[in-house]
């Protein structure tokens, strides 16, 4: 029983090192893994080495496929190239599987060593992260021996080769088994790996091992569904896709198991490295011969899965990925653009505003219903932000996360006190058949021309964080200051020559430019932010 624990605990570290790499490699290189996918997809050929690439560096094909499906479902990638990605995945954990059976035992404790000094040090840094990185690749090295270590006296006992004796002559029942394998162990390459432990000790044969291989592979696909199970349709399109390739994969190799693994135990190699082997070129050639065949793919499963209706879209929230926070990079772009939207939203109700000034009662609901939006949006942002692990955000990353939340909070307060603005406007002028005086009306829509172009250049400043466009709005904020202050002595002017319209809207105007001069320092505030950031860099220098 102490030796099954043994076993099984060896399975979960080499999981918890696999995962402890991923996050250390996405926390320091998110961002430019993200780039790289993003530029590689033109051409399948780049898109194939980008998927080997990225997998050897997250040590996960699961990783990898998490990574571009979330691109997907944010309709950054499409789904033909995302397809071409997830195969060149495949092959690219098939070659790490290859490279840890080598006997590396002696770099784990330097890399746990090591790691644990970086990581510990200097936690918040590039280098602290690496070091994290560290610990997990010498925590893979370590957990492959011990699963060596305590797969050998399993496999020895009788009822243990009991067991696997049923495993003999069904070629689909072996590789189910090399399915749940790869499930229960939450890595193919741990299901690999026992595989051909089991095939040099001689429990099972050889013919066993390669469809437990294939099945394990199988079992990777249907990894990816369940982990996307609750993503949207773009998302599950492309782990059935890459489940599709696998099965069609393993329903082409299957039928000639018998005279392939008679072929191969003629080569000079032992049993072991022959299951290795035969993992790598099994995922080469599969996937080369599967990658022209990506778009006819990507077509059949959108014939398959189809968008599903959504009818209060503007509600809901499209680019908060929850399998993004690990990765701070990703998370943090994915909730500076779902902070844009807000700002759309914020736009929209300026808008609408400029409609219920002119007398378009009905108008009043869509704000309602629009600030109800922006409402929904900074709650999920908020949220979202708050599941980040922000005491191990470098300092560049905790700066952003609190220019995100402080974005989306101006947002939000904007939507409100717009709201109300036009809540007074209804109650206290058009439904006492009160009308703005003309001079007055002009200057009310110059204020909202002038909110809607500083609204825009606000955002662009909060997703550019560009110097000169900060600069451009501190300008902007002081000249709508100056125009509001003179808007309104013009309007006591108009009080003063007696103006009946004017007498009757006073208050109410006084107050609408009030609310816009608040609104207006809301959607400055970032450009502040972004310069005194860059006053702390050129001091820190």
């Amino acid at each position: 029983m102490l030796t099954l624990l043994n076993l099984l605990s060896a399975v979960a570290l080499l999981v918890w090192g696999t995962h402890i790499v991923r996050s250390g490699i996405m926390r320091v290189y998110g961002a430019d893994l993200r780039r790289v996918l993003s530029r590689s997809v033109s051409k399948k050929p780049m898109a194939f080495l980008a998927g080997i690439g990225v997998t050897a560096l997250v040590q996960s094909s699961n990783a990898t496929t998490l990574l571009v499906t979330s691109f997907v479902a944010q309709d950054l990638v499409g789904l033909t190239p995302a397809l071409v990605v997830i195969l060149g995945a495949d092959v690219g954990t098939a070659l790490m599987a290859r490279i840890l059976t080598f006997d590396l035992s002696w770099l784990s404790p330097l890399f746990i060593f090591f790691g644990v000094v970086f990581f510990l040090g200097r936690k918040q840094t590039r280098a602290g992260q690496l070091g994290r990185t560290s610990i997990g690749l010498g925590l893979i090295l370590l957990a492959l021996q011990l699963i060596v270590a305590a797969a050998t006296p399993i496999m020895q006992a009788s009822g243990v080769k009991v067991m696997f004796s049923s495993l003999t002559g069904d070629v689909m029942l072996d590789a189910l088994v090399g399915a749940m394998f790869a499930i229960i162990s939450y890595s193919s390459l741990a299901a690999v790996l026992i595989t051909a432990t089991l095939t040099a000790t001689g429990v099972i044969s050889f013919k066993v091992a390669l469809c437990l291989v294939i099945g394990a592979n199988l079992g990777s696909g249907m990894l990816a569904m369940l982990n996307n199970s609750t993503a949207n349709a773009a998302g599950k399109r492309v782990a059935l896709g890459s489940l599709l390739f696998k099965f069609i994969g393993a329903l082409m190799v299957l039928p000639v198991i018998e005279p392939l693994a008679n072929g191969l135990r003629h080569l000079p190699v032992n049993d072991e490295e022959l299951v290795i082997f035969f993992h790598v070129f099994y995922n080469l050639i599969r996937c080369l011969i599967m990658v022209p065949f990506a778009e006819p793919m990507a077509r059949f499963c959108r014939r398959l899965i189809r968008e599903e209706p959504d009818i209060e879209q503007r509600m809901k929230p499209k680019h908060l990925d929850i399998s993004s926070l690990d990765t701070p990079a990703l998370a943090l772009a994915n909730a500076a653009r779902e902070t844009l939207r807000m700002g759309d939203v914020m736009e929209q109700m300026l808008a609408t505003f400029g409609k219920v000034v002119h007398g378009e009662l009905r108008e009043d609901r869509e704000i309602r219903r629009l600030d109800d939006d922006a409402d929904v949006l900074y709650t999920a942002i908020k949220l979202y932000l708050a599941q980040m692990p922000k005491d191990d955000l470098p300092k560049e990353d905790s700066r952003r996360w609190a220019e995100i939340i402080e974005m989306a909070l101006n947002l939000e307060q904007g939507g409100d006190i717009l709201e109300r603005m036009s809540g007074e406007v209804v109650d206290k002028s058009l439904t006492a058949r009160r009308a703005f005086s003309a001079e007055g009306l002009e200057e009310l829509d110059a204020q909202l021309e002038l909110l809607t172009s500083n609204l825009r250049l606000s955002l662009s400043v909060f997703f550019s964080r560009d110097m000169l466009s900060a600069k451009r709005l501190r300008r902007a904020k002081h000249r709508f200051r100056i125009l509001n202050r003179r808007y309104s002595h013009a309007h006591v002017d108009r009080l003063h020559q007696h103006n009946v319209q004017s007498i009757e809207t006073s208050s109410l105007h006084l107050g609408l430019l009030g609310d816009m001069k608040r609104l207006n320092s809301l959607f400055s505030a970032v450009a502040y932010s972004v310069l005194e950031q860059a006053d702390d860099d050129h001091d820190e220098e």
